[in-house]
């Protein structure tokens, strides 16, 4: 350790003085910074309204259901972080059995969340924070993915009116900022819909955030598709599988794990993406923290109440870019 600061920050004479200089600098901010943190911020505004950031306006008798998603979600996700690890025989029995719990499982967290059918029926008016931070970015991510592949896929067609119809989309929406595509999707697409389709705010706001992302990760897609060998396509023709077969089995798989960073990075894109929609009337975590903020008692604490707002994004968002390595491992060693 030593040896590694004298040659890396002390070898000469203005490294030293360069680097005596930034240790003050660093001293004082990380000093002022905690002295705030500790005697001068007022972190009631937070333990206040903790419920309100976390969950909205959601019935308090009704948060064990919110809970239950949540276990359901960590349970799920665990055991599929660990299926690559196993052994083989458990692995390939488990995989059908994952494919079909994941959409089991959105069925019953939605069921959950919104009630009916034996359940007290909650309102998307009274979901809001944390709360519909996630369910936005979840949901939005899993209906721009399959949509992404498709437009990748199209892209690369052979047929010139499938190959431009998705190129023109692509280009067409990645030239489009996001808030415009949510306005749109707010205000015109009631418009274009029949007028007994009566979609809701969330769901126009979702709609937006499907059709924007699924541009960008279709370019994404189609990196990994170029990436992968020719000569595995071949193969797969010497063997007599057909062009689907061709591609779901061999193609898509080889193709998604070489963008894994890619994917993820636009899906905490997206994550980040949701608090454009406290501008469209939904209170997410930054539209409640803006609601936090207009209580007469609480007027002015904003380092406080976004801070807090601030941390539970980057915790998210770094959940995820660690999870996205855990994938990574196993497919480079692959490679």
């Amino acid at each position: 350790m030593n040896s590694w600061l004298r040659k890396n920050l002390f070898n000469t004479w203005y490294n030293t003085l360069l680097t005596l200089v930034c240790l003050l600098g660093i001293y004082q901010i990380v000093t002022g910074v905690g002295n705030w943190l500790l005697t001068q911020a007022r972190w009631d505004v937070v333990a206040t309204n903790l419920n309100l950031l976390l969950v909205g306006r959601y019935p308090a008798s009704q948060i064990w259901r919110l809970w239950l998603v949540g276990a359901i979600g960590v349970l799920l996700v665990g055991v599929s972080l660990v299926r690559p690890r196993l052994q083989p025989a458990l692995k390939a029995r488990l995989t059908p059995l994952l494919l079909g719990l994941w959409p089991l499982s959105l069925v019953l967290c939605f069921w959950l969340i919104a009630g009916g059918a034996g359940l007290l029926p909650v309102g998307t008016n009274l979901w809001g924070g944390l709360l519909l931070t996630l369910l936005v970015a979840f949901v939005s991510t899993v209906l721009a993915f399959p949509l992404s592949v498709v437009l990748a896929v199209g892209r690369q067609s052979t047929l010139p009116l499938v190959r431009w119809f998705c190129t023109g989309y692509i280009e067409l929406i990645r030239g489009l900022p996001l808030i415009g595509i949510l306005f749109m999707a707010q205000v015109m697409l009631p418009l274009v819909l029949p007028a007994e389709w009566r979609l809701d705010r969330l769901l126009r706001a979702i709609a937006g955030l499907v059709l924007f992302n699924a541009a960008y990760l279709a370019e994404n897609v189609r990196g990994g598709l170029q990436a992968v060998p020719r000569g595995q396509t071949e193969a797969a023709k010497a063997l007599g599988l057909n062009t689907p077969l061709i591609l779901v089995l061999i193609v898509l798989p080889q193709a998604i794990r070489t963008v894994i960073p890619a994917i993820v990075g636009q899906f905490i894109s997206l994550f980040k993406d949701t608090s454009l929609l406290s501008l469209f009337a939904l209170l997410e975590l930054t539209g409640i923290a803006r609601s936090v903020l207009a209580q007469p008692q609480f007027l002015g604490r904003y380092a406080e109440v976004y801070l807090f707002v601030g941390l539970l994004y980057w915790i998210f968002c770094y959940t995820l870019a660690r999870v996205s390595q855990r994938w990574e491992k196993p497919v480079a060693s692959r490679l």
